[in-house]
């Protein structure tokens, strides 16, 4: 079915351009993105399929395009304007990092890791590179590692610090296990890495630990 066959008061797009985007479900604005269903299943139907498979529009962000190969109705076209929308939200919160005059709090930095680490299979190690107004130089995945841990070198941090000419970093890495607690050794490697960068006056800001759907911040513990 096709969104224009549906009654004209239950046609998403005619609602967000009377009502507002926020008057719309999140399998309405769903169903815009898709514009067609399947045989016997309504495009309204097939979003709300696509919300349940992943947890809601929060999973949904998070996914990489080969988890969408599961979903039926899901070709190469629908699944690349899926995987071209979270990467566009992903750009946006990079560019408000980069813009901010400050870092004010982690929320906005948790947010923006989620949709980056949120999904990815295996651990990753990230370090985001600040100047001396806690403005976004750069992210870069640094260490990647198997189902279960990765291996960071102190060495190769501070080297990309001083290639950033960094005044502060906040470190980040993901829990494949979906679980955002931090272990005694995330402890160990933050304390490490404060020691070591702090021999460049490189400040520690925070460690975010990412799992599905959650972040732990290590400075919102009082962990620094």
């Amino acid at each position: 079915m096709l969104l224009k066959d549906l009654p004209p008061d239950a046609r998403p797009r005619e609602k967000l351009l009377t009502l507002g985007p926020s008057a719309l479900a999140d399998a309405e604005l769903l169903a815009l993105l898709l514009r067609t269903g399947l045989q016997g299943c309504s495009v309204l139907q097939l979003a709300e399929q696509l919300l349940g498979a992943f947890g809601g529009v929060a999973g949904l962000l998070q996914t990489q395009a080969d988890d969408l190969r599961s979903i039926k109705g899901l070709g190469p076209a629908k699944r690349a304007e899926l995987v071209a929308v979270l990467e566009l939200a992903r750009r946006a919160l990079a560019q408000e990092l980069r813009q901010r005059p400050g870092f004010d709090g982690p929320e906005q930095v948790k947010d923006y890791l989620r949709l980056q680490l949120g999904a990815r299979p295996h651990e990753v190690f990230v370090v985001l590179f600040l100047d001396a107004q806690n403005r976004l130089l750069a992210c870069e995945e640094l260490f990647r590692g198997t189902l279960t841990q990765t291996s960071v070198y102190p060495r190769e941090v501070l080297k990309r610090a001083l290639a950033h000419n960094a005044a502060g970093v906040v470190l980040a890495h993901n829990h494949p296990s979906g679980h955002a607690e931090p272990s005694k050794a995330d402890e160990y490697l933050t304390q490490s890495l404060k020691s070591a960068l702090a021999m460049i006056d490189v400040a520690v800001l925070d460690h975010i630990v990412v799992g599905r759907g959650q972040a732990v911040s290590f400075a919102e513990r009082g962990l620094l």
